[in-house]
């Protein structure tokens, strides 16, 4: 897997390099910058580019911006986002691009809660392969901050099911950490796809979708 980093901590930026390569990923180029992140990926055309979000100058949404333009002229990378903070905003921009045909994956994790390698190489394959990885305090923040939405039309297990998808779950995980059989969590989610109005045409992106819908209406 080959990846381009974008931290301006240098002694993070060292440690991710050193992590990633023991992980089996190949850092083809770390910068500091989202200028400098935009230039890495039309240079070396990664399988997945890790993001902070704020870099300089401005420290606000560097990495953001340079995300979403990486997803412009790239669609088909995978984008990590590793962040101090719970960002519901930013989450729900970075995932309004993941349910096209196409898309690469995309993921938004805590740098404080990264405590396994891994996890983080786990994270990175599924973004890769264009899965869905959300932090667990995220998906709670977005649970936490609906408001009259179609959310609330789901039962609590329909509930549960969602914020496992929205940490990027198999079918197989979430049945496991139910206890539910694999037909009672795809009848979980049909369910789900139901009220929140999302076709069949839609295929697997029906799971972007129905996690970026929570994440919108909650905010």
């Amino acid at each position: 897997m080959r990846v381009v980093l974008a931290e301006d901590s240098v002694l993070l930026r060292e440690g991710l390099i050193r992590l990633l390569a023991e992980g089996g990923a190949e850092v083809v180029a770390a910068v500091e910058d989202g200028d400098a992140l935009t230039a890495a990926v039309s240079t070396h055309q990664p399988d997945v580019v890790i993001t902070d979000v704020r870099m300089p100058p401005s420290f606000s949404d560097e990495g953001l911006r340079a995300a979403a333009a990486i997803r412009q002229s790239h669609p088909g990378i995978g984008i990590l986002v590793l962040s101090q903070y719970v960002e519901l905003t930013y989450a729900s921009d970075l995932m309004a691009g993941a349910s096209a045909v196409g898309a690469g994956g995309v993921g938004y994790l805590l740098k404080d809660r990264i405590s396994r390698l891994e996890d983080m190489m786990d994270a990175l394959v599924r973004v890769k392969d264009g899965g869905m990885v959300l932090d667990p305090e995220v998906v709670a923040a977005a649970f936490n901050r609906r408001d009259g939405n179609t959310v609330s039309l789901l039962t609590p297990r329909e509930r549960e099911v969602l914020q496992l998808m929205a940490e990027g779950r198999t079918n197989a995980a979430i049945a496991r950490q139910l206890t539910l059989s694999a037909g009672g969590v795809e009848k979980n989610i049909s369910s789900i796809f139901t009220k929140m109005d999302l076709p069949p045409h839609l295929d697997d992106h029906r799971r972007v979708l129905a996690v970026l819908s929570w994440i919108r209406n909650g905010r």
